[in-house]
């Protein structure tokens, strides 16, 4: 991956065509689609160039592929990690979390170039999710940037940064979509 900083690395005006209500909607249903475990549902809101990107070693401003990452998956990657987790014999995850997250703090940040030369848009949000296993509860917490895409006049899910409070820390198994 290239980290040379270009324009498309700067942040544009937030795009008109996007609506607060809409895009509030969808982070609610893709919270929930990966709380639930319907992975298909999840799997179909990405795009074919999305990066799905959750930072180590305290790093918060770094850029993927430049430094240790918990994940850093592009599309194949998402979907081989989907379909390990699919098959139910995944140790890190027999049996299955229950989570429910809270998203918060929803922010419109501005608009990112897009490889088909249109616009993100770039979002920022608070979560805190709650992980119930039979090894015992486990809060996680953080922020998480988004960049949505309007595809065929819905919206896609192009990009996703989650940055853990903790992630300068040891991580206890993570084998579930955060």
């Amino acid at each position: 991956m290239t980290t040379s900083v270009t324009a498309a690395d700067e942040l544009l005006p937030v795009p008109i065509e996007f609506d607060r209500f809409e895009v509030e909607q969808f982070l609610y249903r893709e919270a929930r689609f990966a709380d639930e475990n319907d992975y298909d549902s999840w799997e179909a809101l990405w795009t074919d160039d999305a990066l799905y990107w959750v930072p180590a070693n305290g790093a918060s401003d770094a850029r993927p592929g430049n430094q240790m990452a918990i994940i850093c998956d592009n599309r194949s990657r998402i979907g081989t990690r989907l379909k390990q987790i699919r098959t139910g014999k995944r140790y890190a995850q027999a049996p299955p979390s229950n989570m429910r997250r809270l998203l918060t703090n929803i922010e419109f940040l501005g608009g990112r170039t897009n490889p088909a030369g249109g616009t993100d848009l770039e979002v920022g949000a608070n979560f805190l999710l709650l992980e119930s296993r039979t090894r015992g509860t486990h809060l996680w917490g953080g922020r998480t940037t988004y960049r949505l895409r309007r595809t065929d006049d819905e919206l896609r899910l192009a990009y996703k940064k989650v940055v853990l409070v903790d992630n300068d820390r040891p991580v206890p198994t993570l084998g579930f979509l955060i």
